[in-house]
């Protein structure tokens, strides 16, 4: 008995008005009314509601692949060739390639496609260069039209900068109106950060950024996203030239590059003069010499920036994060003689308490060796295959015994169609049915399968945990490099998190409490 998959996705040139979903529904049926009349066996419906460019931005597209690789198909049903891919042309190799190798047939409503002919090859190539070369012409249309419209002062974004209303003009695009209360805010922070704070006794503080964050949370103002208030989020208002009335393009356009093989989609910012900048139809909020003055002072305060190549100066870093919030912890240098470095949360609302960082790195090593010591009591006469190991096995065999008995009953039903005692409805209804509790089987069968694989991989890192964390302690103060500390810690931790309530006197500096995450 051969299986067979649908696999649906909503394409531009489908009704604009339609939902994703009622677009998906329509093409199901259709699908699933072709595979009636050919009597295929649908074991799986792949339904891609999202939208995306390559394999990569398509997760149903990957299941789909990868199942195919495994030979659990014999024909694929698709609306139309094109709906398989719109990528580059690798994105199409790997499309066409898989169906080839894996001699998985297309199935159209209108025609078979056989990749392993050599004609049928062509047309599937053909149908996707056609697809790709549509894509680009309407994303070029797409783009023009975006450009055009910044160029008339609209605003293009999906959602609006903090302090604006997004609202639809009467004929095409939006634009931005103030919010009654968010506006108010960004006049504040404006003035905060170029006038300061006029404090009861008549004195002006300077408020510098971290200082803005800190009163906005202790005032309770909810930002646009998240639970707190954080410096990015300040820096963003006070560099945004939407404010005065103006509206940006090109400051963090997406590029592709290649991360250990896979295309990834980044958006670095661009630097301030690098953006394009137009007049917007929308009211301003703050005033062009306010704005002026402030992006004056933030350029001024600026950081120097990280040099690339440097020495990591944190053993800890990326090891240890925050309880209380999640951020990872970072390193605060002292030029100051005596003063030692301390290891704190960035976020300024966080109410977790900084502590010396040497302290708190003799702190892991030695929870590190405490575990050591009690991993070596707890499992060294632990047998190799634990309880949850033979259920698990014992699991797998009732399924595929399962397996073979709903395979049987599917052959069945043929012998009862053809011998007039099911009508083709009620053998339809059958067949769904069986192919539900096969589907079911099968997904509980990977499913158990995959946390047996788990299970397995516990017993040989208890098998290997204790050398190598036994080697990792032995050897870690005696390194000098910090990234040969730093890489060590990370293999053995996935991480380690800090938590301290109270500042404490000098010699309660280690009155902090840290949980150990390790790599099993």
């Amino acid at each position: 008995m051969e299986n067979y998959a649908i696999y649906l996705r909503k394409s531009r040139s489908d009704d604009p008005n339609a939902t994703v979903e009622e677009t998906v529904a329509r093409h199901e049926k259709i699908l699933l009314d072709v595979a009636k009349k050919m009597n295929l066996h649908i074991v799986e419906i792949y339904r891609e509601v999202v939208s995306g460019e390559t394999i990569a931005d398509r997760p149903q597209m990957q299941r789909l692949l990868n199942a195919m690789n495994q030979d659990m198909y014999a024909g694929v049903l698709v609306m139309e060739v094109e709906r398989l891919a719109r990528g580059n042309s690798i994105d199409q190799g790997i499309i066409s390639q898989s169906f080839q190798l894996s001699d998985t047939k297309i199935i159209t409503p209108h025609k078979v496609i056989d990749t392993n002919n050599e004609f049928d090859a062509e047309t599937l190539e053909f149908g996707l260069f056609m697809s790709r070369r549509e894509y680009k012409t309407i994303n070029r249309r797409l783009q023009a039209g975006r450009i055009q419209s910044v160029k008339e002062g609209k605003y293009v974004g999906n959602k609006p900068p903090y302090g604006y209303i997004r609202k639809k003009l009467e004929g095409k695009g939006f634009t931005l109106e103030p919010h009654p209360e968010q506006s108010k805010i960004v006049v504040q922070i404006f003035n905060w950060y170029v006038n300061g704070f006029l404090e009861e006794n008549g004195c002006t503080k300077q408020l510098g950024v971290s200082l803005i964050v800190r009163r906005l949370n202790q005032l309770r103002i909810p930002p646009q996203k998240g639970d707190v208030w954080v410096n990015s989020s300040i820096q963003t208002i006070l560099r945004n030239p939407i404010y005065i009335g103006k509206i940006k393009w090109n400051s963090r356009p997406t590029q592709k590059k290649i991360v250990n093989g896979t295309i990834k989609k980044i958006r670095p910012r661009k630097k301030q003069e690098e953006w394009i900048v137009y007049d917007g139809i929308h009211q301003a909020i703050i005033d062009a010499d306010v704005f002026r003055e402030a992006n004056e002072k933030i350029n001024k305060n600026r950081p120097n920036p990280c040099i690339s190549g440097t020495d990591l100066k944190n053993p800890l870093a990326g090891v240890v994060r925050c309880g209380l919030c999640g951020r990872s912890m970072i390193r605060r240098p002292y030029t100051l003689v005596g003063q030692a470095e301390t290891l704190l949360c960035p976020s300024t609302a966080c109410k977790n308490v900084s502590s010396p960082l040497h302290i708190v790195e003799q702190k892991v090593i030695q929870l590190l060796n405490d575990w050591l010591c009690e991993y070596n009591v707890q499992y060294k006469d632990e047998p190799v295959a634990t309880d949850n190991y033979d259920t698990l096995n014992s699991a797998l065999k009732r399924i595929e015994l399962e397996l073979e008995t709903l395979n049987k009953q599917y052959s069945n039903i043929h012998d009862l169609l053809e011998q007039k005692i099911y009508t083709t409805d009620t053998f339809l209804e059958r067949s769904k049915s069986l192919s539900e509790k096969i589907q079911a089987a099968k997904s509980d069968y990977e499913s158990i399968k995959n946390e047996l694989h788990h299970e397995e991989s516990k017993i040989i890192a208890k098998r290997k945990i204790i050398p190598t964390l036994q080697s990792i302690i032995d050897t870690y103060y005696s390194l000098d490099n910090i990234t040969s500390k730093n890489r060590l810690l990370k293999e053995i931790l996935d991480k380690v998190d800090y938590i301290k309530y109270y500042r404490g006197k000098k010699a309660e500096v280690d009155n902090f409490r840290l949980i150990l995450h390790p790599r099993i």
